[in-house]
């Protein structure tokens, strides 16, 4: 995705971190930066939105600024005559849920899970998707059976049966999507409490 300006000043590395202080590796604030910021991360949550089918775009700056929420931007830096593009994006932050165990017991988490994930469509298939998403197992030291995701489409799931084996899920009653293995060697991270019906 190209803008108009040059987003080295926004996103000083390859993938970039952006939370909720809209500042990826800058410790002041810079209006224009901002602004700019602003305009990548609300172009990226709109196309996202479009890709999935979604009626409003999940990601925008204004849930970012106000969350916990970690996104990941991985850029082109040689596109777009040298000014750099936006190729994607995981949104990642914990949140409560409650999720049925593999006897069908409701378990009180907050896990890490994957909100949004989005790759430009002229950049799919060319192995984005996967360095984006090792980046951010990485930088999160989880193992991807351990994530909630909510609500991942076709493509997504056919990604991570293809780049990660997981393809068995625990049937959910909401929106988030859990793998066999997810309570299975747990680090330990979670707050759990089982609940009793």
């Amino acid at each position: 995705m190209e803008f108009p300006f040059n987003i080295h000043g926004l996103f000083g590395e390859e993938i970039s971190l952006v939370d909720s202080n809209l500042a990826p590796f800058r410790k002041v604030s810079n209006e224009p930066l901002d602004q700019n910021l602003a305009k990548v991360i609300d172009d990226l949550g709109e196309a996202s939105a479009k890709a999935q089918g979604l009626h409003g775009p999940i990601t925008a700056t204004y849930k970012l600024r106000s969350s916990d929420h970690r996104m990941y931007v991985l850029k082109d830096a040689q596109a777009n005559s040298g000014k750099g593009a936006a190729v994607g994006f995981i949104k990642v932050g914990t949140k409560k849920l409650f999720i049925l165990d593999h006897h069908g017991a409701q378990v009180e988490l907050t896990p890490l899970c994957v909100l949004d994930f989005y790759v430009h469509e002229s950049r799919q298939r060319t192995g984005c998707g996967h360095k984006l998403f090792q980046h951010m197992l990485k930088m999160e030291k989880i193992s991807p059976q351990h994530l909630a995701i909510d609500r991942p489409s076709n493509k997504f799931t056919k990604f991570l049966k293809k780049h990660y084996g997981l393809s068995g899920t625990v049937p959910q009653v909401n929106n988030f999507v859990v793998f066999e293995g997810f309570f299975r060697d747990n680090p330990g991270r979670y707050n759990i409490h089982i609940l009793h019906m």
